[in-house]
């Protein structure tokens, strides 16, 4: 059984509750008071210890605040909270940096990656190839480093080959997803990477932004034409919409918890070996088109 050490807290981000709570189950009446109120919602749907993560368990925490790391440890059963992050090196087997601060991701890996830890590094890891090159260059083996949207584990977001067949060839994608297009694009980035393989370089590019929305158009070397928007506090769903030479098909991002434990599950499976290496190549992609959507 894995010891992860987990850190957080970011602003508008609840994950050190709903991560800790998927390796260690949770207090039922102790979670109601988590200030985000769809994590005890949706784990209240879940039944634990059946649908926790296996062969690792939460055992340490940290965060900036003590009141708030005894909060998150007893809702979600961890037993040590350290004053230091740094403390957690020689106690746990891998890490969890909870935080979509991105800024901070540098500093805060390098001690573990330097120590020969393996790092969950929370979306987006970073929103320049130069960070990510901060990072990457200090990795002591392959695998150590791993980085996901939870959306790369979701159900809705995988299509059977019948379903791709039915599409046929792909012409045109629509992606949209609500907040800020530098932590919350990668939500619907990295899925339709997933979802295209192969398409070969980036030809051209088209941004349009506003204060709160950016749309992203891509044009890829295939033909393929892939459109990208944040649209700020408008109310919609992570969406995916498919446009093929036979059909189209949308879609939604409805379950939550199936698509977080699916990849923190990937994380510990290659930590064990069982899977295979995070794709680097992938994560700088993302990085790049992330970049793109800044700037007009």
């Amino acid at each position: 059984m894995k010891k992860i050490g987990i850190i957080g807290l970011s602003e508008g981000n609840g994950h050190p509750y709903s991560w800790s709570a998927a390796f260690n189950g949770y207090n039922v009446d102790v979670m109601k008071d988590c200030p985000y109120p769809v994590i005890p919602q949706y784990l209240s749907q879940q039944n634990f210890p059946h649908d926790a993560i296996r062969d690792a368990k939460v055992s340490h925490i940290w965060t900036q605040d003590k009141y708030l790391s005894k909060h998150i440890a007893k809702a979600s059963y961890i037993n040590n909270i350290v004053e230091d992050y740094k403390e957690m090196i020689g106690k746990v087997d891998a890490i969890l940096l909870a935080r979509d601060d991105y800024k901070n991701h540098v500093k805060m890996s390098l001690p573990f990656i330097q120590a020969g830890l393996p790092i969950f590094i929370d979306k987006p890891i970073s929103i320049s190839k130069k960070d990510i090159d901060q990072i990457f260059e200090h990795e002591q083996y392959n695998g150590q480093i791993f980085t996901a949207s939870i959306t790369s584990g979701a159900k809705e977001f995988k299509l059977s080959s019948n379903e791709t067949n039915k599409i046929g060839k792909l012409e045109y994608i629509d992606a949209t997803v609500m907040k800020r297009w530098d932590k919350y694009a990668i939500h619907i980035i990295e899925p339709v990477l997933n979802l295209i393989g192969e398409q070969g370089k980036i030809v051209s590019h088209d941004t349009l932004k506003t204060k709160e929305k950016t749309i992203l158009s891509l044009h890829w070397e295939s033909g393929l034409v892939t459109t990208f928007s944040s649209l700020g506090e408008i109310p919609t769903p992570i969406s995916i919409r498919l446009f093929g030479e036979k059909n189209h098909k949308e879609l939604v991002f409805l379950d939550t918890f199936y698509a977080l434990k699916a990849t923190l599950q990937r994380f510990i499976d290659i930590i064990q070996k069982k899977e295979d290496p995070l794709n680097k190549n992938k994560v700088y992609q993302i990085v790049d088109i992330i970049e793109r959507g800044l700037h007009k």
